[in-house]
């Protein structure tokens, strides 16, 4: 669910080569050898000879609760502690590297990173690319200043009006899917990250921003201790986009590390480590009972 939709769809169409730039990575401050749970011995023999040195993860830090930095400059969130449960599965030692969200897919492309963490929806686009192991499931809300001040209350209200998105996410392929029914087109502005758009919100650029619905209730519930903004839940949304699978983004070519991933994560379903995690994260209305490889059909 980040989230978020590269302009991937663009890039299919002008050849899938027109990704291998690599925006530079920037690696969080926090490796982890994570020993604190079993190794899973069937799906540790899944795992490719290559990666028993480790296994490099590239995430777009801070999206919160999701990922971010604590205190001390070092990474962690839902998605950091489900790469350490699933380096303690595997045996092996997961890297979590902070990485700009648009090289995010061509950081795996050049071989900098192995796979991505990083709230990343499963669509169909980006698997003409990557293959995911879903982990989580949600779907999208509306952020509005606090009180509501345009009463909002689905996404046929922000017709007309202005909404602030962080730039190449799936957020704006929804806003897209919905315009063809306005009379007066949504207008989007583009932020490279989230906390800009979310600072467009309150600066009164833009009534609203659409997020994942766990970044969106994270937001309200700790921006200004919860005085700067509200959430409301739409029910119109449209076709493709009331319910969205989180994954693990691996690129087509390394299937082996593609099923050795889906086996942990399974594993951690199954003893209980993963409702474990995402009751410490407030997010157990999120979850999945499998962990599927490429849900989204």
């Amino acid at each position: 669910m980040k989230r978020k939709m590269t302009a991937l769809a663009a890039a299919v169409a002008a050849g899938i080569i027109l990704l291998s730039g690599c925006a530079a990575a920037e690696p969080a401050a926090e490796e982890t050898t994570a020993t604190t749970s079993a190794i899973d011995e069937a799906a540790a023999a899944l795992l490719p000879e290559e990666y028993k040195d480790g296994v490099s993860v590239a995430s777009d830090i801070p999206y919160a609760p999701m990922e971010l930095f604590d205190e001390n400059d070092n990474p962690t969130g839902f998605d950091y502690d489900l790469s350490q449960a699933i380096a303690a599965k595997l045996g092996v030692t997961f890297t979590f590297n902070d990485q700009d969200w648009d090289g995010i897919i061509p950081s795996l492309q050049s071989g900098t990173h192995d796979i991505i963490m990083s709230g990343m929806n499963d669509t169909i686009e980006r698997q003409q690319v990557l293959d995911f192991v879903d982990y989580f499931n949600a779907g999208f809300a509306i952020l509005v200043a606090k009180g509501n001040p345009e009463g909002i209350t689905a996404l046929a209200d922000l017709c007309g009006k202005t909404v602030a998105i962080q730039t190449a996410t799936a957020q704006i392929d929804l806003i897209n899917a919905v315009n063809p029914s306005c009379d007066s087109k949504i207008e989007v502005l583009e932020f490279p990250t989230d906390g800009d758009a979310q600072n467009a919100i309150r600066a009164g650029k833009a009534v609203a921003g659409v997020n994942d619905g766990q970044v969106a209730a994270y937001t309200a519930q700790t921006a200004g201790d919860g005085a700067y903004f509200e959430i409301v839940n739409p029910a119109d949304s449209p076709e493709g986009y009331t319910s969205v699978l989180t994954g693990v983004g691996v690129l087509k070519e390394n299937r082996g590390l593609t099923e050795a991933i889906q086996a942990a994560i399974q594993s951690l379903i199954d003893d209980g480590t993963y409702a474990e995690l995402l009751a410490k994260w407030n997010l157990s209305a999120f979850a999945v009972s499998e962990a599927t490889i490429n849900g989204t059909k």
